[in-house]
């Protein structure tokens, strides 16, 4: 009995490798290894040791060049496989990966992609994809509150430059530099500090620090977190329906294979009466 090997059998077996936990457990546990030979470099280390580093991360950097051309192999239709963001955003860093270490003009660029390899490992977990998506996708309101929150730190840093100036030119010498001033005091960086030094010319200068910290940290921070988890629900809530409509798509190929059998049964069964 022969096997008839169709090209689009040969492709079914490559992506069922390719998406399997073991060929995916073996890209993550090289990508750590990368990782770790990486941080490796930073410390001062013996020669034999820094010459098996560069060995290993030649290894490392031929094993993704096979595994970028292994899943171009995968994909049916070569021309959608840099379409992806994350395909072309794997190729990029496996391309930069094989520039020569020994060209001391492209050192620096070649050791900063070496480093990026590392953002491989989100490409290659399905969830920290979800997540970077849903982030990205988060951005355009994310922007808006951003504006948001520029313009009441613009409004604070006007006022605290107008009053506080005289207090401490330093801090609230103007706009620019009272907006430095109020990011320390929204990150909580010794902001007490800062508001007891104008509470002596102005006793009541801790509302302003007060209002200001409602705002940026609990208000605006909130409504941040808020977006985003709007669009992982939405993501969720998408990926579900695209889920389940595979799902009824696969269940009505199968019951059309089911009444084409039964339709050839019957037809078997009349032509021997």
């Amino acid at each position: 009995m022969s096997v008839d090997i169709t090209p689009t059998s040969s492709f079914d077996q490559l992506k069922r490798i390719e998406s399997s936990k073991v060929f995916q457990g073996v890209v993550i546990a090289i990508i750590i290894l990368s990782a770790l030979t990486i941080g490796a470099k930073t410390y001062e280390l013996p020669p034999l040791v820094e010459q098996t580093l560069t060995v290993l991360d030649n290894a490392i950097t031929l094993f993704f060049l096979v595994e970028i051309l292994f899943r171009f192999a995968a994909c049916p239709v070569k021309r959608r496989f840099l379409m992806d963001g994350w395909n072309l955003f794997d190729t990029l860093v496996v391309i930069g990966s094989l520039i020569p270490l020994d060209n001391s003009e492209a050192v620096l660029l070649g050791r900063l992609l070496r480093v990026f390899r590392v953002l491989r490992l989100v490409s290659v977990v399905p969830e920290l994809r979800f997540l970077i998506n849903s982030l990205l996708k988060a951005i355009p309101r994310m922007g808006y509150i951003a504006l948001l929150m520029f313009i009441i730190f613009y409004i604070y840093a006007a006022m605290g430059s107008m009053f506080f100036a005289s207090v401490d030119e330093e801090l609230w010498g103007d706009v620019a530099i009272s907006m430095l001033t109020l990011f320390r005091v929204a990150t909580f960086e010794d902001w007490t500090d800062v508001m007891y030094a104008t509470m002596e010319a102005y006793p009541l200068s801790w509302i302003y620090y007060l209002t200001f910290i409602f705002l940026t940290a609990f208000v605006f921070l909130n409504m941040m977190i808020g977006a985003i988890l709007e669009v992982m629900s939405e993501e969720q809530n998408a990926k579900q329906a695209q889920k389940a409509h595979d799902e009824r798509d696969e269940i009505a190929r199968q019951l059309q294979a089911v009444q084409e059998q039964l339709k050839e049964l019957t037809k078997q069964v009349s032509e021997k009466r």
